[in-house]
């Protein structure tokens, strides 16, 4: 592999998350205003003729992206993707180029069920309002903590934490969205006294709050999660589909395999998230890639949609 293929890709996403929101955003045709999204298709599985959208998280195409943002979300439209998931650069825009967005979502037929955003929009003042504006013209309905703001430590500190995201759901609440969690490797490691922090976050958190599945980060921490889906039935409304195998990147392991190209039990999982968990969309997301982020994009969902049609 070249040295310089997608400079992007050799950042981790947590720290990717942390620099990406100075990103300006890029410029947007206009457009009319559509309709408003329908609402996410009630869940069951597919045996009942419900169907889950599947979306991408677009941090899996971030070079593109940043490039030309219209063009990215024409071409996961034409890939054939149905939903897409903003995360952090999202955040600075303006609302009239927020609105010049959803105009785009709704002329391509792609819908934004979730964000994901820094712990500054989950606490009362002008961040939060924002991201509430944001989140509306969206469509999106979960507003999801990317990741733990640096610092957070022990019990206590999760604990508090956990303090200010219910406080969150509550606050969220009456402009029709939530809050929710989106889980690293670090979040399934014991705490002092044995117990994880993804538990620590469940039994924290009101049944209203969603426990964002990350499987890919879950399978690298050894994880079991069936197990963890099944003990927080009707929580796992949004998932992340993200593969993971033994080895490092120069290997082509790690999370630059795609997906279903891991060790995940995917068959297994998705039973559980359909049967238990009360998922409501999926999202797949990749890291890295032997191929170009839109490719892989591609590969992915071919992949996706021939799994379910053995299912």
């Amino acid at each position: 592999m070249a040295k310089n293929k997608n400079i992007v890709d050799s950042i981790s996403r947590r720290n990717f998350l942390a620099i990406s929101g100075t990103v300006p955003a890029m410029i947007l045709a206009q457009s009319n205003p559509k309709s408003a999204f329908a609402a996410i298709p009630p869940t069951a599985t597919k045996n009942e003729g419900r169907k889950y959208p599947i979306g991408l998280e677009l941090y899996s195409v971030r070079t593109e992206l940043m490039r030309d943002l219209p063009n990215t979300l024409k071409t996961v439209a034409k890939i054939g993707y149905e939903v897409v998931e903003f995360y952090a650069p999202y955040f600075n825009w303006s609302l009239p180029y927020a609105k010049d967005v959803r105009s785009q979502l709704d002329d391509l037929g792609v819908r934004c069920y979730s964000t994901h955003n820094h712990i500054e929009s989950f606490t009362p003042g002008d961040t939060m309002a924002k991201a509430i504006e944001l989140n509306q013209i969206l469509g999106a309905r979960q507003v999801v903590l990317s990741s733990a703001p640096n610092g957070t430590k022990g019990l206590e500190g999760w604990k508090k934490l956990c303090e200010r995201l219910t406080a969150a759901v509550h606050q969220l609440k009456p402009h029709g969205l939530t809050a929710g969690f989106h889980n690293h490797q670090t979040e399934w490691a014991p705490l002092d006294g044995g117990q994880r922090i993804m538990d620590v976050i469940a039994a924290n958190t009101p049944k209203e709050f969603v426990l964002q599945f990350d499987v890919g980060t879950c399978i690298e921490a050894g994880a079991d999660p069936v197990a963890w889906i099944k003990a927080n039935p009707g929580r796992v409304k949004s998932v992340h589909l993200k593969d993971w195998a033994p080895g490092n990147r120069a290997e082509e392991k790690g999370y630059r395999v795609l997906f279903a190209e891991g060790v995940t039990p995917w068959k297994e999982i998705i039973a559980a998230v359909e049967s238990v968990g009360g998922v409501e969309f999926y999202l797949l997301e990749q890291e890295g890639s032997r191929f170009s982020e839109f490719e892989t994009a591609r590969r992915c969902l071919d992949t996706w949609k021939t799994m379910r049609a053995k299912a």
